[in-house]
C-alpha cells in the first residue's frame, strides 16, 4: 500500500506534533539524566522512549493520552531508579557497570580485554583518535557507557583506583 488517504497522514501530523511537545515537556521536567548515555539502563530507557513515540505516531491502536502516559511512566521509572541508585549501593551496582582498565603502562591486559570483549585493534584505534602512540599512553579505560578513555603519560595503579577504575592484579595488586 502506498497511499491510504489523507486521514492517516493528518493523524500522524497532529499526533506527531502533540507527542513531540509532550516528550519535550516530560524531558525538561525530568532533567538531563533521563537521556544521558551513562550506562546500559540509560540506553534502554532512551530506546524505549523512541519506540514508544514511534508507536504513538504510527499505530491507530494507541491514543495520544495512552502514549503520553507510557512516556511519562518510562521517565518516572528512570527517575526512581536513578534516585535509588544514588542512595543504595547494591542497587547502583545492579544498574551500573564499573570502568575497566584495558591497557596499562604499555601492556595490554588480556584478561580484561577478553572479559569485556574488546580487541587490541579497538584500543589502538582509540589511541590513534587521540593523536597518540601506544608508547605515549599511560592507560586505556573502558568507561561505564562503553566508550574508551585514553589517558596519556604515566599513570599509577593507585591513582586509577582512586579515580574509580577497576584495576587487575597486573597493576600492583590494586583491585
Amino acid at each position: 500500500m502506498i497511499f491510504d488517504g489523507w486521514e492517516p497522514i493528518l493523524r500522524t501530523l497532529v499526533l506527531g506534533t502533540l507527542a513531540y511537545a509532550s516528550v519535550v515537556v516530560l524531558l525538561r521536567v525530568s532533567g538531563k539524566r533521563t537521556l544521558s548515555k551513562m550506562n546500559a539502563f540509560d540506553f534502554v530507557v532512551t530506546v524505549a522512549l523512541g519506540s514508544t513515540l514511534a508507536t504513538v505516531l504510527t499505530s491507530r491502536d494507541v491514543a495520544l493520552a495512552q502514549g503520553v502516559v507510557a512516556l511519562g511512566l518510562l521517565i518516572a521509572l528512570q527517575l526512581v531508579s536513578t534516585f535509588v541508585a544514588v542512595r543504595v549501593p547494591p542497587f547502583r551496582n545492579l544498574l551500573k557497570a564499573e570502568p575497566t582498565l584495558l591497557f596499562f603502562q604499555g601492556e595490554y591486559l588480556d584478561q580484561a580485554l577478553e572479559a569485556e570483549r574488546v580487541t587490541r585493534d579497538e584500543i589502538l584505534a582509540a589511541v590513534r583518535q587521540q593523536g597518540l602512540t601506544p608508547e605515549a599512553v599511560g592507560a586505556v579505560v573502558l568507561e561505564t557507557e562503553g566508550s574508551l578513555s585514553v589517558l596519556p603519560g604515566a599513570q599509577s595503579a593507585e591513582a586509577l583506583a582512586r579515580a574509580g577504575v577497576k584495576t587487575g592484579s597486573r597493576t600492583s595488586g590494586v583491585s
